[in-house]
């Protein structure tokens, strides 16, 4: 393994290329106490010890971070470590570390969001945001069975009670009514429904 590039990132921390390929990212310090210097071998030994000794714990106390700050999912997490640098391995380890200690509940998420979000949104928009998030389609469902959803038409009533500018509703409200219903994730069938029962 040929280091094949060394970059700032910042004054004090360093994009590290091994073979052409990002490896990670080591603060000044760690570069010399490792002795990387670009275009020279790093040991296998090296390698592995700055990933188990310097990376892991690096990228667990992150994971811990990110989590005191707001509840995460699984791939959010994820996503939020790779994107500082950490190489997959690292990640993996420390995801599996903050779920071992019931830090990181794909479920339980998927539970509480939906409770957040059920009297403001349809369940077709709570799913998809879910579903973006790297929830799966069988913990959504288990979630939602779990929240005791409002009936949608009833959702739509209420919003449609707060929404409306004027007592009697006129084409162009309907459909400024409409566009808002739809855009929060409910059928166009049932928004149709309940606007019609609005004279």
């Amino acid at each position: 393994m040929i280091v094949t590039g060394i970059e700032p990132v910042t004054k004090k921390k360093y994009k590290v290329e091994i073979d052409g390929q990002l490896a990670f990212m080591l603060y000044k310090g760690e570069l010399s106490r490792y002795h990387i210097r670009i275009q020279e071998e790093i040991e296998e030994d090296t390698y592995r010890q700055i990933l188990s000794e310097v990376l892991e714990k690096r990228a667990k106390l992150r994971a811990m971070h990110l989590l005191t700050k707001m509840d995460r999912t699984e791939k959010e997490l994820y996503e939020k470590l790779k994107n500082d640098g950490h190489p997959a391995c690292v990640i993996e380890a420390a995801v599996a570390y903050v779920k071992s200690y019931g830090y990181i509940d794909d479920r339980q998420y998927a539970r509480k969001y939906i409770e957040s979000q059920k009297e403001k949104k349809g369940f077709r928009r709570i799913a998809m945001e879910l579903s973006h998030k790297g929830i799966s389609r069988e913990l959504i469902a288990e979630a939602a069975e779990e929240a005791a959803l409002p009936e949608a038409r009833e959702q739509i009533r209420e919003l449609v009670r707060k929404k409306k500018k004027e007592e009697c509703l006129s084409e162009k409200e309907k459909l400024r009514l409409y566009g808002f219903l739809a855009r929060r994730g409910f059928s166009s069938s049932d928004i149709w429904d309940v606007l019609s029962e609005e004279q």
